[in-house]
């Protein structure tokens, strides 16, 4: 069975390895040094127990374990708010209309503008999994457990949610919306600049980056093709989000152009569709796969489960999803149908 629980200490080699394995820009906001890494799962651990000091933001790490080998084969996370205190930067994508009345001349420009005002908007991160289990049920469970985290625990986080896509990168590492303006302007490559962002944060780039606006027709042919595409690896990641709920809008991501998705938490599917349910003393192995969880805080775990309900809001399931959910008769829990 697959187990999204909230990370722990002895996760991080685990952890580390899979982010090792993304490529450059797969691992949205994940460190890849250890050290890092730690102090992020150490901040997690006191998010998910509420022991955080008044002045630290919470973040949420969850991992995906296979329960039959308790290895890791996946992580996800959520800033409760985007910049964790400080700008949360992206591009907003706008035009402007050039005209001379005396030449008969109108030409509309497009425009990006250096923006924070995502800041403090909830935001999904941290999404990295092994590559053979893209597109699986997994893969659906880690994205979406999420949601239903954040359903059971709604005063935690605001009320819109936000979520960078990684843009087009070639095969060769080479991203054309880098290359042809954030390289100019900081005396590193992407995957440096990117590593700065995840151990860091993006602070670092009002200091460096010009305030003015961006004239699209100034960057490369490249680079203004780029502007707000997924990467051809985070095609599932991109379909799911949107079955959740989440549409791309008029934001980028500054590195690498790619679509910022924004969606209304209380309109996300997995909240909409989940609802409390009471663990019956009857167990089943039928049913319908459901996704369920339950537990507070650092208790919190989900799972997918043959799921059978009553009339009276009371759900039967495997005794092994009451193993791993740590629950007994008569605990909530929260369901939603895959």
């Amino acid at each position: 069975m697959w187990l999204v629980r909230p990370a722990q200490p002895g996760d991080l080699n685990d952890i580390l390895d899979i982010a090792g394995g993304q490529g450059p820009r797969m691992s949205s906001t994940l460190p890849k040094k250890q050290d890092a890494l730690s102090a992020k799962i150490e901040q997690s651990t006191r998010s998910f127990a509420g022991t955080n000091k008044p002045d630290e933001p919470k973040r949420f790490l969850f991992v995906l374990e296979d329960t039959g080998t308790g290895k890791v084969q996946g992580v996800s996370g959520i800033d409760a708010r985007a910049g964790n205190g400080q700008p949360f930067y992206n591009y907003r994508q706008d035009a402007l209309i050039h005209a001379s009345h005396e030449l008969g001349v109108s030409r509309r420009v497009e425009v990006l503008y250096p923006s924070h005002a995502l800041t403090d908007h909830t935001l999904l991160c941290s999404f990295a999994i092994r590559s053979e289990l893209r597109g699986t049920d997994a893969f659906e469970l880690l994205s979406r457990a999420r949601m239903l985290f954040i359903a059971s625990h709604r005063t935690l986080f605001t009320d819109h949610a936000v979520v960078e896509i990684q843009g087009v990168q070639t095969e060769d590492g080479e991203v054309p919306f880098w290359d042809s303006l954030g390289r100019h302007f900081f005396n590193m490559d992407f995957e440096t600049a990117d590593q700065y962002s995840g151990l860091l944060s993006k602070t670092f780039i009002a200091e460096l980056m010009p305030p003015n606006p961006i004239y699209v027709t100034l960057l490369s042919q490249a680079a203004q093709d780029a502007l707000g595409q997924p990467h051809s690896q985070t095609q599932a990641t991109y379909e799911l989000l949107q079955c959740e709920g989440f549409r791309a809008g008029c934001y980028l991501d500054i590195f690498d152009a790619g679509p910022v998705l924004e969606a209304r938490t209380d309109a996300l599917r997995s909240v909409v569709t989940s609802h409390p349910k009471t663990l019956h003393a009857a167990h089943t192995d039928d049913g319908e796969t459901c996704l369920i969880c339950g537990g507070e805080g650092g208790d919190f775990r989900s799972t997918l489960t043959p799921l059978s309900e009553s009339l009276q809001d009371q759900v039967k399931v495997p005794p092994k999803t009451w193993e791993y959910l740590g629950l007994s008769s008569g605990d909530t829990v929260r369901v939603t149908p895959l």
